[in-house]
């Protein structure tokens, strides 16, 4: 038979992550793409605690801010079009009030914090290696919350400002976290606002990046193709959402599925699947749900969630 496409080879199998091992995954909104995936097949992911995150020195002060677990105060906010922001937070965490903007952002801070610590697996996704910093202080900003442009200074990070900032704070995780691995991979997602040449040159800051990451660190840290299963293996614009962009659902679901199948043992795939199906049973919404057949429907699946995990007590599935 003719091929069709270019299947991408996925590299040397990590350790096999089983119900019950802690994931963390921080990055761009791809990231929560490939946790919402693992988290619907009963899997324990905590996702983007400080909301998403695209470059790797935004990523980095926000793991250095989860180790430190040091809460946050209201100096560090900014107000800005009556909203109270944090420069290291997504804008989902910003509040008209300074006390709930500083309570959404700690609770998640402790969330983390306490999960670092016995972290089995980091995932880390890159969207881009472009960063804005602050004009007066020079941090690097994780959003801009809508001030205004010249607040910022733009610049794409180099492969030597990555490696600078990642070296020391991945040699203290791991000594933190000695069983902890680190799986890698970069957005498919393009930024063609940068230009479509900017856009390869940042890709390709980030891909050097996470090689020499795996040179650093070779027993920790594994890279998974999300960008080249998306751009050399499924390459068609069918693949890609409205915008031609950001992939599309089916997309997603086969990237996430190529990832299920090499992080999971053949046992825990399955019991994965099966996971997933129910996931799905749990979320469908009757047209009558007082209803005797609803009633009896859900009889039903209690009764098939309950046998799940009395065989994967590990596993993360809500009794209906």
């Amino acid at each position: 038979m003719i091929p069709l496409s270019t299947p991408v080879a996925l590299g040397a199998t990590p350790p096999a992550l089983h119900f019950g091992d802690p994931v963390m995954s921080l990055g761009s909104c791809f990231s929560e793409c490939i946790a919402n995936h693992l988290g619907e097949g009963g899997m324990n992911v905590l996702t983007n605690p400080f909301g998403v995150l695209y470059n790797p020195l935004s990523i980095a002060r926000t793991l250095e801010r989860i180790l430190e677990g040091r809460p946050f105060t209201e100096s560090e906010l900014t107000c800005h079009n009556g909203l109270y922001h944090s420069w290291l937070h997504h804008g989902s965490f910003s509040s008209e009030d300074a006390t709930q903007a500083l309570l959404m952002m700690n609770r998640t801070l402790s969330l983390a914090h306490e999960r670092i610590h016995g972290l089995r697996y980091l995932i880390l996704t890159w969207g881009t290696s472009y960063v804005y910093r602050h004009a007066l202080t020079g941090e690097v900003v994780s959003n801009c919350h809508k001030h205004p442009e010249k607040t910022f200074l733009r610049e794409r990070a180099s492969l030597e400002n990555l490696v600078e900032a990642w070296h020391p704070l991945l040699t203290r995780l791991f000594a933190l976290c000695p069983e902890l691995k680190l799986i890698l991979t970069v957005s498919p997602i393009r930024h063609l606002r940068d230009g479509a040449h900017e856009n390869t040159l940042s890709k390709a800051t980030l891909h050097l990046f996470t090689d020499e990451l795996r040179r650093l660190f070779p027993e920790r840290c594994h890279y998974f193709p999300s960008y080249e299963i998306l751009l050399d293996e499924l390459r068609d614009y069918r693949f890609f959402a409205e915008d031609l962009t950001h992939p599309s659902r089916l997309a997603e679901r086969v990237i996430a599925e190529r990832l299920t199948s090499w992080l999971l043992d053949a046992s825990t795939q399955q019991a994965f699947a099966e996971a997933l199906r129910l996931t799905k049973e749990l979320r469908h919404r009757p047209l009558h749900e007082g209803s005797t057949a609803h009633a009896a429907r859900l009889t039903a699946l209690r009764a098939k969630v309950s046998d799940f995990l009395i065989r994967y007590p590990e596993a993360l599935l809500p009794l209906p």
